[in-house]
């Protein structure tokens, strides 16, 4: 009978935090929605819409606040937006809940990731209060989407270690130490990530138009200072952004020069390891990712950004970031004694439930 409440604890924390990854995702995704819809302001104060937890009448509103005029579409979007990042945080508190439990039973239980994911979502939750209480300022919007895109992978990274522990591991297996190439290819992607993010909150989408060049020029007149300026001043207000033309267009181009180096690093990693049986199809989905989101971009500049190829772009971020990490995951625990393994106990998604076997070294416990 212990057992079986055992294995059903255990499947339940997999299941949560499964659950909470593509939560996670759908959050990520309602942001740029939120964004790309001029929506982020749809509400000018927070956790509350014109101070009611529901979007209020126009009546209502116009009382609460008499300078910013209800425009409820985007009012009701960012209020979307809020209810599933409170769902999240919820997924979050379940798991710490049934974490606290099961880390006395099983001391190898990841507990500091757990509550790491816990703090990292407290962390957003004030950043999504920033991003309208200092009116869309880039920079909080950009870290924004940075800590979104971290506390899915932390999620994925979450369940991933559940995973392991379920199956059983023998404590002997440990994980590889990620190379250096493994390393400049994550910093390529936060970085590229950051400039998708300060390309959006900047709205330099389409600065650039025309490609490879911008605005029918090889060289063009690109002012880097200001458009990559971190701190310049706060607010009024930078809905539809404050930077003038060359600004802009530095930004875009450096999206762009991202681009190329994240697609070089991934390409490096691929001729690196392909031959590695267990890590091979991870890298090549995370290539075929890296491309396709390549083609998006040039797609969103020449088709002038329209909402669904903006946010199928964004679409394609969350994917890379998870197939980079589901790549880093399989590599690191695919060493030598290890590669001979079943490939498809390391893959499937509904793995047997037991109680583990040995705390494996990337998962630490608390």
């Amino acid at each position: 009978m212990q057992h079986s409440q055992a294995s059903s604890a255990w499947r339940t924390v997999q299941r949560l935090s499964l659950a909470g990854f593509g939560l996670c995702a759908v959050v990520v995704l309602a942001g740029a929605a939120t964004r790309l819809m001029d929506a982020g302001l749809g509400c000018p104060d927070w956790p509350g819409c014109y101070g009611a937890p529901l979007v209020p009448d126009a009546d209502r509103a116009q009382a609460h606040s008499p300078g910013v005029p209800l425009e409820a579409t985007k009012a009701w979007m960012e209020m979307l937006h809020r209810y599933l990042a409170a769902a999240l945080i919820a997924v979050a508190l379940l798991l710490a809940m049934h974490g606290a439990r099961l880390r006395h039973r099983h001391p190898d239980y990841p507990w500091r990731l757990t509550l790491g994911l816990l703090a990292a979502l407290m962390l957003q939750g004030a950043f999504g209060a920033f991003t309208v209480t200092f009116k869309l300022w880039p920079q909080v919007v950009t870290l924004h989407l940075l800590g979104g895109l971290s506390v899915m992978a932390m999620f994925l990274w979450l369940h991933l270690c559940l995973r392991r522990l379920a199956v059983g591991t023998s404590a002997s297996v440990r994980p590889r130490r990620l190379t250096s190439l493994w390393r400049l290819t994550l910093l390529s992607l936060v970085l590229q990530l950051a400039l998708g993010g300060w390309t959006s909150s900047n709205y330099a989408g389409i600065a650039c138009q025309g490609f490879p060049t911008c605005n029918g020029h090889w060289v063009e007149a690109l002012d880097w200072g200001e458009g990559f300026h971190l701190t310049q001043a706060v607010g009024p207000s930078y809905l539809y952004g404050q930077l003038h033309a060359e600004a802009r267009s530095a930004i875009q181009v450096g999206h762009r020069l991202g681009a190329g180096a994240l697609l070089a690093c991934l390409l490096m990693l691929a001729w690196r390891h392909g031959r590695e049986r267990v890590v091979r199809p991870w890298l090549v989905l995370a290539v075929g990712v890296g491309l396709a989101q390549a083609a998006l971009g040039v797609a969103n500049v020449l088709l002038w950004l329209p909402l669904w190829l903006a946010l199928l772009h964004t679409a394609g971020a969350v994917c890379l970031v998870a197939s980079l990490a589901l790549a880093a995951w399989h590599w690191r625990w695919s060493s030598r004694e290890a590669a001979p393994r079943s490939f498809e106990r390391l893959t499937r998604i509904a793995s047997p439930v037991g109680r583990p076997a040995g705390r494996p070294a990337g998962c630490r416990s608390g």
